[in-house]
């Protein structure tokens, strides 16, 4: 039987960790995420886990821990945010080609500057084509379960993977969750059992080599394929985690779509914002929908493109700015994924939240209006804008 607690989403994550009982934990503290290594270590001093907490100097640090522990064969965590995932930049390329399965709770900040600590996705946004595996949380409860799913996705695909939250508004904020049995846990993750790794005797390997050119391009595209073979791993851990919880996870989840005429796509917690102001409008007549967007590597091109085809215009909120004049990272690529269709809805999109910027219902109201326009004139105008902000000319 489920147990009822309330916890923030920090908590959560230790829990999790605590209940999979990793062999090693590299870590470092940044706001927002030190709690989670906090909350651990209390579990380690108290004998709740059997895990070598390694206690390092920095990030970039941390993640060379993780990285020399999991080509040992270790199950290896660890945890981070904002300038501490930029500053293991370098290391996530290279753990990802070493196709070494680690799982991080990155806690998303922003990244300075101005200086910032709050949240947006511009962290985990700018490691997007690391390599790593990316699922995103809207409560305190999905974090909780993604974290969970995770560890099995990475060990399966063996890519490493990140589970991200928002910055002190799950990570700080607590809520009631259903945790897992422990032991329920345990068996659902079982033991970690690389086939190769490197104090594995009777099988010598190097990991990590020089990568020359006639192989270094052919170690990309089996990083590519793995990539796309997560696809079926990641629906499959889920539905044994349904089985286990009866809480169901997809790709995405649709809400209210279907017999939506437009529609947002969003990340994060802000979809529980844009849940209200669905719930509102369609109190008031309104036919609206909203897509909340959980695993954005492997991108879901396909199904994602099916479910924004059901509605006439849609609204895809980043954020976190791509500076790359033709709008955020995510509605590129789901604008993207809309090209080869023949009946697609109109797609804009909006850039919102940077550094710990609010967004309300109301806001939410005046995008679904804006959608409402593009759908009367037969006409965009123009894809790629601000909300929130003073003045957009700025």
């Amino acid at each position: 039987m489920a147990i009822r607690e309330r916890l923030s989403g920090n908590e959560a994550v230790a829990t999790a960790m605590r209940q999979i009982d990793p062999d090693v934990m590299g870590a470092f503290p940044i706001t927002p995420s030190t709690e989670i290594p906090q909350y651990f270590s209390d579990f380690i001093a108290n004998g709740k886990v059997h895990t070598e907490f390694i206690p390092v100097e920095s990030e970039h640090s941390a993640m060379s821990t993780c990285m020399g522990a999991s080509a040992a064969g270790a199950r290896a965590v660890t945890a981070t945010s904002s300038a501490g995932l930029a500053f293991m930049y370098e290391l996530l390329w290279v753990s990802a080609s070493m196709r070494l399965p680690i799982t991080m709770a990155v806690v998303n900040r922003a990244l300075t500057g101005p200086i910032n600590i709050n949240n947006d996705h511009s962290d985990s946004m700018g490691a997007r084509d690391s390599g790593w595996m990316q699922i995103y949380a809207e409560t305190n409860q999905e974090v909780y379960d993604n974290f969970i799913q995770a560890v099995l996705i990475a060990e399966a695909c063996r890519l490493p993977i990140m589970v991200c939250q928002d910055g002190f508004i799950t990570s700080h904020g607590v809520s009631n969750i259903d945790l897992i049995e422990d032991e329920k846990v345990k068996a659902f993750v079982g033991e970690y059992e690389p086939e190769n790794y490197l104090l594995k005797h009777d099988n010598p390997l190097a990991v990590g080599p020089y990568g020359v050119s006639p192989y270094y391009m052919e170690i990309k595209r089996a990083q590519a394929q793995a990539m796309k073979d997560a696809m079926p791993v990641i629906r499959d851990v889920a539905n044994k985690f349904y089985d286990m919880t009866g809480r169901q996870y997809g790709f995405f989840e649709e809400y209210k779509m279907d017999d939506a005429d437009v529609a947002l796509v969003v990340i994060g917690s802000s979809a529980g914002t844009g849940k209200e102001a669905v719930d509102r409008l369609r109190s008031e007549g309104q036919k609206v929908g909203l897509i909340k967007l959980r695993v954005f590597r492997p991108f879901p091109r396909i199904p994602l493109a099916e479910a924004m085809c059901k509605v006439k215009a849609v609204a895809i909120m980043d954020k976190a700015e791509g500076f790359s004049n033709s709008g955020g990272p995510l509605f590129n690529e789901a604008r993207n994924s809309l090209y080869d269709l023949p009946d697609k809805p109109y797609a804009v999109n909006y850039i919102y939240g940077l550094g710990g910027r609010d967004i309300t219902v109301e806001d939410f109201y005046d995008i679904y209006r804006d959608l409402y326009v593009i759908c009367e004139n037969d006409d965009p105008g123009d894809v790629y804008r601000y909300v929130g902000v003073r003045d957009s000319r700025y």
